[in-house]
């Protein structure tokens, strides 16, 4: 069983930036593929960005590709997703997930384990 914890989140002006963390505990952290999801009010739970073992492979929705970069530290059981230039359709709850085999990167459905999330509000 693996726990999640996100942080990071906060009140943000367009423009600026925020770096998330999400702390695992309780499993092997390595073995996990680590992703990062938000819901935005009133809309579904979309996928943001996603890495692979070892950090080998990124995927990043199309709308924060070269703003958003996600990364990991398995010697820290630790995967952070820094947000640069942000807009206010950012706004949401962002939360991590863990996924063992892999094999849909976006797929909220293949995750095993979420964190609670953390709430990101850009201000225009």
């Amino acid at each position: 069983q693996v726990q999640l914890v996100e942080s990071g989140g906060g009140l943000v002006q367009a423009g600026g930036s925020l770096r998330l963390s999400c702390a695992a505990s309780g499993g092997t952290f390595s073995r996990y593929v680590m992703g990062w999801f938000r819901r935005a009010p009133g809309k579904e739970r979309e996928f943001v960005a996603g890495i692979t073992w070892s950090g080998r492979d990124r995927y990043y929705k199309d709308a924060v590709k070269g703003r958003f970069t996600v990364s990991r530290d398995d010697a820290k059981n630790t995967t952070d997703l820094q947000m640069n230039d942000l807009k206010p359709e950012d706004t949401a709850v962002y939360y991590c997930a863990a996924d063992l085999e892999g094999f849909g990167v976006a797929s909220d459905y293949e995750y095993d384990y979420w964190g609670p999330g953390t709430r990101v509000t850009v201000s225009s």
